[in-house]
């Protein structure tokens, strides 16, 4: 490069460029500057705001008492995208993803379980809570808890009982009534009533009604009785036994006099030693029915309402002690309702004679009214024990 050429490094030239590109190196670097700030401002706009992070999460959780191992799982949230829940079930340990945070969920096993609940944001952050819960599934064992009493009385002697000790229901002491009878029992009931619905195992009776359907009826029971097998008058009777629950579900321990054959009913008298409707699993109700025929039938009597808790829960005994002209109503040995004739004057005093057992299950009828959407199937009636006991 020789002194007289423009790009020699002393020529005025050179020093023309070598200026011109500083210069514009100055400017893209600004230029530069400016675009990437443009930028950062840009992204920080795109973060997402404050409100649209998942707050106030809320989670209701309702287990099953009935043995089935359902939970109902209800979350609600602000600015939520979907819902995670883990059930703290080892069978299940990946979560159950929905965007209504409603899950109904069955378990397998009794347990204490912990439910984590996720609510996550559009941005894919999440807050969570968790809530310990115990769960009781019925795997076909009876719980023996509840009240009991005891298998003798002082000045009394065991006339009659059956502990239910066998593989099957004892046919020298009890019948079984099949269909659906007149009328549905003379009552509207819905259920067809068969032997197959019965079960004795392990000391106990256990009639199901269950929603199987069967010769054109929705639902299947069993109802049994001593009839022309097994009859008495007064003394005291134990019955205990755990009750079903659910709308449209009628169990009952009762009696009819012997004599219903040839008089009919309501002259041959009945005596409910419990019934319960369940729609109301809390109360059970001793009556009596007497009087003229249908409609002009008369009933009276009262219910007992537990002070916590419901019949389908634990077991509970139902006694009767019934005298001449007297007869007392009892749970779990509190009394709660006595009746004499003078309760029911000027109609006949039907109860002084010889009266049969009947236990069953209804599904439907007159008092309860028919199942619905929250009644659960199948249901049970346990008994441990009927007793009957007189004065020596």
């Amino acid at each position: 490069m020789q002194k007289g050429d423009p790009y020699y490094l002393g020529s005025p030239c050179f020093k023309y460029v070598l200026q011109f590109l500083i210069t514009m190196l100055k400017s893209i670097s600004k230029l530069f500057i400016y675009l990437f700030l443009a930028f950062l401002i840009a992204c920080e706009d795109n973060e997402p705001a404050n409100n649209d992070l998942p707050a106030n999460l809320e989670v209701d959780v309702v287990v099953a008492d009935d043995g089935t191992g359902n939970v109902d799982v209800d979350a609600t949230a602000d600015n939520t995208t979907e819902y995670h829940f883990y059930m703290g079930d080892a069978i299940d340990a990946d979560p159950i993803i929905n965007t209504t945070g409603q899950i109904t969920y069955t378990y397998d096993n009794s347990g204490v379980y912990v439910i984590e609940t996720r609510a996550y944001g559009s941005s894919g952050k999440f807050i969570k809570t968790e809530v310990q819960i115990s769960v009781l599934v019925d795997n076909g064992e009876i719980p023996d808890d509840g009240y009991t009493t005891p298998p003798v009385y002082e000045g009394m002697s065991l006339l009659w009982s059956d502990e239910f000790n066998g593989t099957r229901l004892n046919e020298t002491d009890w019948t079984y009534e099949i269909g659906n009878g007149s009328n549905g029992w003379g009552n509207n009931e819905l259920q067809y009533y068969r032997r197959e619905n019965t079960s004795v195992s392990n000391g106990y009776l256990t009639i199901e009604a269950r929603d199987d359907g069967f010769s054109n009826y929705d639902y299947t029971s069993s109802r049994i009785i001593t009839k022309d097998k097994v009859s008495f008058k007064y003394g005291r009777i134990d019955i205990r036994a755990k009750l079903p629950k659910g709308q449209g579900l009628w169990p009952a321990l009762w009696m009819l006099g012997s004599n219903f054959e040839q008089v009919g009913w309501p002259a041959c008298g009945e005596i409910d030693i419990m019934e319960l409707v369940g729609h109301e699993p809390n109360v059970v109700h001793g009556t009596v029915h007497y009087g003229p025929p249908w409609p002009n039938n008369k009933q009276f009597g009262t219910g007992y309402t537990l002070s916590s808790g419901n019949f389908n829960q634990k077991f509970h005994v139902f006694t009767l002690v019934w005298y001449e002209n007297k007869i007392e109503w009892f749970v779990d040995d509190v009394l709660y309702f006595t009746l004499t004739p003078a309760n029911i004057s000027p109609e006949p005093w039907l109860f002084n004679a010889n009266f049969f057992f009947i236990f069953n299950v209804a599904v439907g009828g007159n008092w309860p009214g028919s199942p619905n959407s929250s009644t659960v199937f199948p249901q049970q009636m346990v008994v441990d024990y009927v007793r009957v006991f007189q004065p020596n």
